[in-house]
């Protein structure tokens, strides 16, 4: 005859059940670990091994001296919702002035593509671009990403290099290739949508990492890594989506030290570090064994070039290469070698060079007309993080906003704690200088008309 479950087990799992059917809402405070003892007549032991496994499994977070507050937590249905709304969060607007989506502008991108296409013809190459190609790429492709890898700091060989459609399908190769369904992986409070839906598909655990004034607070990482079995941190040390911040050197050196000493996988996005011309050295260049690093051309090009690229230790290329055969089985020929040719010519380099200057530009441009508000971005970024009042929420600014025509991303669309900073985020990468000189100053105004109201 089984044994009988114990009583903790019990508790435990009337409390996740609870949890799961919306019955204690996210946000809201279970009781004291001695007061739930004394309801349930229950040692006080058995109440912390209750809570220690709540917080274990990620439905509840302790915070010290205030109490321990269920987390977000949606049924199936209304996460898939929930990841439908942060991925429209990030898709083009239909209003006039679009502050929302993060793909920079790129002049004379037809002149570009059609000189392209006539040196590839020059070449004799058209007949071979109708042509199949390795899973991670064809190796000539492969030889011109690993140099420009090298130029950034990232000194791999070409066999260690995959070639993937676009930054979003590199990062999905990686999870699916390092990860199972439950692994607990560690992300800023404030993350990358695209992130978040990924995890949210995987059935993967996101652990929020806490930020300070500084950036991410490691104290926190190192304890949560000590508590908490982590698999992954995802991170985006240069030009954080959505806040434009970088990481120090001694940051990094220290992340780095902390995923060595508890063997877990470091996976950086570097989406827009091409744009910032002075930060330290990618994690890939001091933690090579134990990190992943993506990229693509997409914005340093244009957002219809789909091609990305993820540079492995060499013990991955194997693993993430049978992924990338389930999930794509082959990339498009033409668009890797368009992108080998724009690499090989310095079109890139040039490229990535005006987009610094027009992100300098619309920076100092953002200053101006938003001063008085409380802002956090880089001089480099296309990003600028608006920090609201007290008395301003986002989602009504960004609804009024809109009404107004301009589309801007409010802060719940790259939060994954329950609880998050009320901001919105302006993405100065699309719009000409004429066209922000005319959005920004309706931004401030509207904030300081809500605060007033």
């Amino acid at each position: 005859m089984p044994a009988a479950p114990h009583r903790h087990t019990l508790l435990l799992d009337e409390l996740v059940q609870a949890i799961r059917a919306g019955r204690y809402a996210a946000g809201a405070r279970l009781p004291t670990h001695r007061a739930f003892a004394r309801q349930h007549g229950v040692a006080l032991a058995t109440a912390s091994k209750v809570y220690r496994e709540l917080e274990r499994r990620g439905l509840v977070v302790g915070e010290t001296g205030r109490g321990t507050f269920v987390r977000e937590w949606q049924a199936d249905a209304e996460r898939h919702a929930l990841t439908e709304r942060r991925l429209e969060a990030a898709m083009p607007s239909p209003a006039p002035i679009d502050l929302a989506f993060n793909y920079p502008d790129t002049p004379n991108a037809g002149a570009l593509l059609d000189a392209a296409l006539q040196a590839l013809r020059q070449l004799g190459q058209m007949p071979r671009l109708m042509e199949p190609q390795a899973v991670g790429g064809g190796l000539p492709e492969r030889v011109a990403v690993a140099r420009h890898l090298a130029e950034v700091g990232v000194a791999v060989p070409a066999e260690q290099v995959l070639l993937v459609g676009g930054a979003q399908q590199g990062l999905a190769c990686a999870v699916m290739a390092l990860l199972q369904p439950g692994d607990v992986v560690v992300v800023d409070e404030l993350t990358y949508p695209g992130f978040t839906s990924l995890a949210q598909t995987q059935a993967l655990e996101l652990q929020p990492l806490r930020w300070t004034d500084a950036g991410p607070d490691l104290d926190h990482l190192a304890r949560v890594l000590q508590q908490r079995p982590v698999k992954l941190v995802f991170t985006m040390p240069t030009l954080h989506n959505p806040t434009g911040w970088v990481m120090d050197l001694a940051s990094r050196e220290r992340l780095v030290t902390l995923a060595r000493a508890h063997k877990v996988w470091l996976l950086e996005d570097a989406s827009y570090a091409f744009l910032a011309s002075a930060a330290p050295p990618p994690l890939a260049a001091l933690a090579p064994e134990r990190t992943v690093y993506v990229s693509s051309l997409s914005k340093s090009v244009g957002g219809g070039v789909r091609l990305g690229y993820v540079a492995l230790p060499a013990q991955l290329v194997a693993r993430c290469e049978r992924t990338l055969r389930a999930i794509a089985w082959s990339q498009p020929t033409l668009m890797s070698a368009l992108g080998a040719h724009w690499l090989d010519t310095g079109c890139v380099r040039r490229l990535e060079q005006d987009k610094r200057s027009a992100a300098r530009a619309k920076q100092q441009l953002a200053l101006r007309c938003l001063a008085g508000l409380k802002l956090q971005s880089h001089p480099d970024s296309f990003f600028v993080w608006v920090r609201l009042p007290e008395a301003v929420r986002a989602e009504p600014l960004t609804m009024r906003l809109a009404e107004l025509g301009i589309a801007v991303t409010p802060s719940s669309a790259f939060a994954v704690a329950v609880s998050y900073p009320h901001a919105i985020r302006l993405n100065l990468g699309a719009a000409s200088l004429e066209v922000l000189a005319c959005a920004l100053p309706v931004v401030r105004d509207t904030i300081e008309a809500m605060e007033l109201a």
